[in-house]
């Protein structure tokens, strides 16, 4: 507990800046902790595209402060949403995040706090300076960090740690590109030797009759040369000399039979559609919106629900937990589907009596209007579903007036 003593003490400083009486963070400004490594990342495009869009995709879904189901705002959301440090937005904070996830396995993100304890900053880490231990007094989670002026130890509840699976005696992600290693080193060889075979000029085998002398040979040879060079690969073939092409080892289905079976492997380790590979061969989904269905089912809710237990139990107090308070992405953009089971959603869900008219305009970005569309309603056809049954009337009766007598 010694260090989480000192550490709340030295937050108390944060306020002026990195540098406080009990810790010293000045070393780390100007200090490079994101690409320091992104060979794979830059030069392999498929690990590049999924990685890309999984950050994109992860920094554009919205994220809200509720309590219960109500919108809420504090510092924490002030600062995660808008201005985690001052270099970054809120969408540049996550998407740095999601590509240091997906590229090391692990994302690291210092809370900075000021005086009250209350968080004022978020600083991304590269993970390569960073080693979870556990406190052998109370079994406590640390991080070691490693500084260009010494070491520093900082305990789980002031570090955001979002990663990939791990194993059951680790506190750190796997890295899914050391997964992929060998795909990786294979995709790599086989488009080394395509490009190597690709640049080689062409080449061919000349043969000489049993009549040819030496002299003949050099001549000819140096004829060959000089023709070859001067008309672009254009040859004439003499009486007594036979040329023969030597084949090249490069085939065109090769490459792509390669470029398939890493995409394939790549989209596995990343949990993602091969679709989204730019692969559709194989495909059974009838339509995008069963396979947005599935990314989000499969791929996207783990992540995020990863993200909101990180926020929530890091970024809010445990009062704030107490009184309902909760971080939450919205996923239903992704999952609007087109514009015909949109409508009949929406219909099915107002008719239904689930539904409020208000929500439906939410869910489309419109401003609510207030008044019967906030209301819950039923078919019948339609009355506000907290009415009595007995003053609904048939046949369009005015509410209010009596119905007519036979």
């Amino acid at each position: 507990m010694k260090w989480f003593n000192k550490f709340k003490a030295a937050a108390k400083g944060a306020a002026a800046g990195w540098k406080g009486k009990m810790y010293d963070f000045s070393s780390w400004f100007g200090r490079t902790f994101f690409g320091v490594d992104n060979s794979k990342l830059a030069t392999n495009e498929t690990i590049f595209s999924v990685i890309s869009r999984l950050a994109n995709t992860v920094s554009s879904l919205p994220i809200k402060l509720h309590q219960n189901y109500d919108l809420k705002t504090n510092q924490a959301y002030d600062v995660l949403v808008n201005v985690p440090n001052q270099n970054m937005s809120g969408f540049d904070f996550i998407n740095k995040m999601e590509v240091s996830r997906n590229e090391h396995g692990n994302a690291y993100a210092l809370i900075m706090r000021d005086i009250r304890l209350q968080v004022e900053a978020l600083i991304p880490i590269d993970p390569t300076y960073i080693t979870p231990f556990l406190n052998t007094d109370d079994e406590s989670l640390w991080y070691q960090v490693l500084g260009t002026n010494g070491t520093y130890y900082i305990h789980n509840m002031n570090m955001l740690h979002v990663k990939h699976i791990t194993g059951a005696s680790r506190w750190q992600g796997i890295s899914p590109l050391e997964v992929l290693k060998n795909t990786l080193l294979y995709d790599k060889a086989v488009q080394e030797f395509s490009l190597t075979e690709m640049k080689k000029p062409d080449s061919f085998v000349l043969k000489y009759g049993t009549n040819v002398d030496d002299e003949k040979r050099d001549e000819v040879t140096k004829y060959f040369r000089e023709f070859y060079k001067n008309n672009g690969g254009i040859l004439f073939q003499e009486p007594g000399v036979e040329i023969d092409p030597i084949e090249k080892k490069y085939f065109a289905s090769d490459t792509l039979k390669s470029e398939k079976i890493t995409r394939s492997r790549v989209a596995n380790v990343f949990n993602v559609p091969v679709s989204f590979l730019n692969d559709d061969e194989g495909q059974s989904y009838s339509s995008n919106e069963q396979m947005m269905i599935q990314f989000v089912q499969m791929t996207l809710t783990p992540i995020v629900r990863q993200y909101e237990h990180e926020f929530n139990r890091k970024l809010l107090t445990e009062q704030e937990r107490r009184q309902g308070y909760y971080f939450k992405f919205n996923l239903n953009g992704l999952l609007r589907g087109d514009m015909a089971a949109r409508t009949n959603f929406y219909q099915a869900g107002v008719r239904g009596g689930w539904l409020k008219p208000d929500e439906i305009r939410m869910y489309e970005d419109l401003p609510p209007e207030g008044g019967n569309a906030a209301e819950l309603f039923v078919s019948g056809d339609l009355y506000p579903i907290s009415m009595d049954p007995r003053e609904r009337r048939k046949g369009g009766d005015r509410i209010g007036q009596e119905p007519t007598k036979e």
